[in-house]
């Protein structure tokens, strides 16, 4: 074992007191406990996932361009059926678009919450422009609860136009979902609608090839029958002649 030790010296090096020291100074960051579990970013590792599913997406996959809009803002009148009802009862409109945006929502919810804070407050502006007889500074801080309301219920309806741009891969027209609310609030409506309902329609048009199955084979009993009375017959002979 000595002569071992003195051909193959060891590769480790004890240091002295001094070296010691130094290695441990000031200038050397001590390890604190749990840091060496933290995670490590390896970019390699690193996969693009889709933003709606949270599938892993090939290294050659690209985002698609943003589409435009298949219908204009202002084409309400391209769609009657649902200009007249995102004209007369828009929530009612706008709860059928969230419930087929978003299946685990019933359109009744969306629909009470817009008729509540849209029209609700649209008919609190119109009774308090009717009624003189309200105290001007309680006129000015309705008037301001209810322009702070508006633009809460735009940010809230323009939050389901931008998924469904999203799943569309629509881009800002004419402008961001939430000022599209604010400012055209039944035209969005509509148009929201009307591209759905083109795009579901589109999606469910596919080519179909009817294959007939072939037909039933039953084998019957006698073509079973008619092999073994052979073989029988066969085998007689052999069992007389022995």
């Amino acid at each position: 074992m000595a002569e071992a030790s003195r051909s193959h010296p060891s590769r480790y090096v004890k240091l002295t007191k001094d070296q010691d020291a130094s290695a441990s100074g000031p200038g050397v960051e001590d390890i604190r406990p749990g840091e060496l579990n933290l995670p490590v970013a390896v970019p390699q590792l690193e996969r693009m996932k889709c933003f709606e599913c949270g599938q892993v997406l090939p290294e050659s996959h690209r985002a698609p361009a943003d589409e435009p809009w298949t219908t204009g803002i202002f084409g309400c009148a391209e769609d009657p059926e649902s200009c007249w009802t995102g004209l007369f009862c828009p929530c009612v409109l706008f709860g059928r678009n969230i419930q087929a945006l978003r299946e685990d929502i019933p359109w009744t919810t969306p629909c009470t919450c817009h008729a509540v804070c849209v029209e609700g407050g649209i008919a609190l502006a119109i009774l308090t422009a009717i009624f003189h007889g309200v105290d001007p500074d309680t006129s000015v801080l309705i008037g301001e609860g209810l322009v702070f309301g508006w633009w809460l219920c735009s940010i809230y309806t323009g939050n389901f136009r931008l998924q469904l741009q999203r799943r569309y891969h629509l881009e800002n027209s004419p402008c961001p979902p939430g000022i599209v609310h604010c400012c055209f609030p039944w035209c969005a409506n509509c148009q929201e609608h009307r591209e759905r309902k083109g795009r579901l329609a589109e999606s469910s048009v596919v080519p179909m090839t009817i294959i007939n199955p072939p037909p039933l084979q039953e084998m019957s009993m006698v073509e079973n029958n008619a092999p073994t009375s052979d073989n029988e017959a066969s085998k007689v002979p052999y069992e007389t002649l022995g």
